[in-house]
């Protein structure tokens, strides 16, 4: 066998498992979720409904990300309940995106939005017991967190405190509220406003998943911001990438709030790649640049040049 194919053997094997630690660690969220569903209460209509909002497909990047930053950090930590934390909080703030009075989508993930399978009532309530149960996980983690010992039970009061004022932040005004606020009445149609609403409604998630797998994970809490602008980098980069598949779709639906339709497909796409530039500087300096996080950058390079027809 020559130097060439043993080189390419490895990188092969290296590449299928990466591959396959990234997807082990999609199924273990998968398997949390499930088994916190069976935990929320006896079955009902509006725990089947909260069932269905959960596991109705998705890419899971959000809590992805929380478990990729602590296996960064590298303490072994369980961050689990975190994790869930924010996919708990995001899958709210789509059940109540998709309602009649909002966005009015019928469809999430080519499969009915939950107002269509259980109606508007139930949805509604669905979103607001996703979002107790988000900041029951935030408490439940910081215990989890008191029983690894010294140091980290004794700073466990303060990482829940941070994770708490990050959370509400993030669904608040000032984050996916505020957000959608803007996104059905906005303004006008500038740049700034559509980096607000992508901010709001999309970056303030990563943000809250960084943070998460950073606080839980044990990392350095002086480096928050840090983590805060690796988040903004990623975030933008993740909805530019969206918003130039979604670009015709929006142009039939008269949407405007849109990178691509804005700005244009070519400029777009240069505007994502110097965002994951700038992404992987911030993962370089926190030294988190990991295998995993190299497999969701290439994912994400792939999904923007798919949809832009690249």
């Amino acid at each position: 066998m020559t130097a060439q194919l043993v080189a390419d053997k490895k990188s092969f094997l290296s590449k299928l498992s990466v591959g396959s630690h990234f997807f082990y660690l999609k199924d273990k969220i998968e398997q949390e979720i499930a088994k916190s569903i069976a935990k929320l209460g006896d079955k009902s209509k509006l725990r089947d409904a909260i069932e269905y909002a959960l596991t109705n497909g998705g890419k899971r990047f959000r809590p992805l990300i929380v478990l990729m930053v602590a296996e960064g950090i590298g303490k072994g930590l369980n961050v689990y309940e975190s994790a869930l934390s924010v996919e708990f909080m995001h899958t709210a703030s789509l059940i109540a995106d998709d309602l009649p009075c909002m966005d009015n989508e019928e469809e999430r993930r080519n499969k009915p939005s939950l107002h269509k399978v259980y109606g508007e009532a139930i949805a509604l309530l669905s979103s607001y017991s996703l979002i107790t149960a988000a900041f029951e996980k935030i408490h439940t983690n910081a215990q989890v967190m008191k029983q690894q010992g010294s140091p980290y039970a004794d700073i466990a009061d303060k990482v829940c405190s941070i994770a708490l004022e990050v959370a509400t932040q993030c669904g608040g005004l000032k984050g996916a509220t505020g957000g959608q606020f803007l996104d059905i009445f906005p303004p006008n149609i500038t740049l700034d406003v559509v980096k607000q609403v992508i901010y709001k409604k999309t970056v303030t998630f990563f943000e809250v998943s960084f943070v998460f797998g950073w606080v839980f994970g044990g990392g350095d809490l002086n480096k928050i911001d840090l983590l805060k602008k690796a988040a903004y980098h990623l975030g933008m980069a993740f909805q530019i990438a969206d918003d130039i598949g979604d670009l015709a779709q929006d142009d039939k639906n008269e949407r405007d709030i849109n990178m691509a339709k804005l700005v244009g497909k070519e400029r777009a796409l240069a505007i994502f790649n110097e965002e994951i530039k700038n992404f992987e500087k911030q993962l370089s300096d926190l030294e988190l640049l990991t295998p995993s996080f190299n497999k969701m950058i290439d994912k994400l390079k792939s999904l923007a040049a798919k949809n832009s027809g690249s």
